[in-house]
């Protein structure tokens, strides 16, 4: 059985962030946020990465991130672009964004072979995380038995605006669901939303949420196989420019459907990430206290 891949989400611009936060460097050592994901990955026994890029930024890319890892791990690129569509989709003209995360996965599928972790570039994780998702794989086997990395909604905000955050539901150690959450803001003691009718509503800062952080087993190809063409095909319809499948979205799908079991596995790690610009001087100190506090090496790669 091969060991576990390691897929980072790496082709999205950073809207909100202003540019390409999934390569700026962290730390003075030009290490981004996905070089520790990948040391952590190490650590916790993956052997292979596969970047999910664009073919505009793979020079960079490659230059800045992927030749210095070569000695480490090996590394793989899929190209997420937008005109790989399903058979009798055409691109709407004008169109100029990604069509989510749950394409860029598909578009990924001729590089991975065997089942995989998949996160994204421009979040901190921390090592518990790794290691969790590398035994659950280890340790079920079945196709369409999958995992989701669950972080506590406290270690997950920012000081500096609001966050989306996917709301877990879950119950006997099973992912039931996952409401998206938009515009989060921390306060004192909770944390508060503003709902589709307007409403506050506050939200207990224990709440399970995903970071994006999901271990799969081969199956989910062909769950997503299955229902993106159909979902993409209605949502160009009512969205043409803007439409996106995300993740979370068609794993409610396959279980709706009971065609996916996905258990849901908790991590203590603190979230770290650069939703706003305003969070890098935030990150690259707490990057520093976890290198002083002796988690990271002061140079990750030497």
């Amino acid at each position: 059985m091969k060991k576990p891949i390691l897929v980072i989400l790496a082709a999205g611009m950073g809207s909100r962030y202003g540019g390409l936060k999934q390569m700026d460097p962290m730390d003075e050592y030009g290490n981004a946020l996905l070089d520790f994901s990948v040391y952590d990955a190490i650590r916790a026994g993956f052997e292979d990465v596969c970047f999910i890029i664009k073919h505009e930024i793979e020079h960079d890319f490659r230059t800045m991130v992927g030749d210095k890892l070569l000695k480490h791990i090996n590394v793989r690129y899929a190209f997420q672009e937008l005109d790989k569509l399903p058979e009798g989709i055409e691109l709407p003209e004008g169109r100029t964004k990604p069509w989510g995360t749950t394409h860029a996965v598909l578009c990924a599928k001729e590089q991975i072979d065997a089942p995989f972790v998949v996160l994204n570039s421009d979040d901190f994780y921390g090592p518990q995380a790794f290691k969790t998702a590398f035994e659950f794989l280890a340790q079920h086997k079945d196709a369409n038995e999958h995992a989701i990395i669950c972080y506590k909604l406290s270690e997950t905000l920012t000081d500096y605006g609001s966050v989306n955050r996917g709301v877990c539901s879950v119950s006997d150690g099973r992912l039931r669901d996952i409401h998206e959450c938009i515009g989060i803001i921390k306060q004192d003691d909770s944390a508060v939303y503003t709902d589709a009718d307007g409403k506050t509503v506050e939200l207990p800062l224990d709440s399970s949420v995903s970071m994006n952080f999901w271990a799969f087993n081969m199956g989910i190809f062909g769950e997503l196989e299955r229902t993106f063409p159909t979902f993409i095909a209605e949502a160009i319809k009512i969205n043409p420019l803007k439409c996106e499948d995300y993740l979370p979205e068609a794993v409610r799908r396959g279980m709706a459907a009971d065609r996916l079991i996905v258990h849901a596995c908790t991590t203590p790690d603190k979230w770290i990430g650069v939703t706003h610009k305003d969070d890098k001087l935030m990150v690259m100190r707490e990057i520093q206290k976890l290198k002083d506090g002796g988690l990271y090496p002061e140079e990750l790669w030497n």
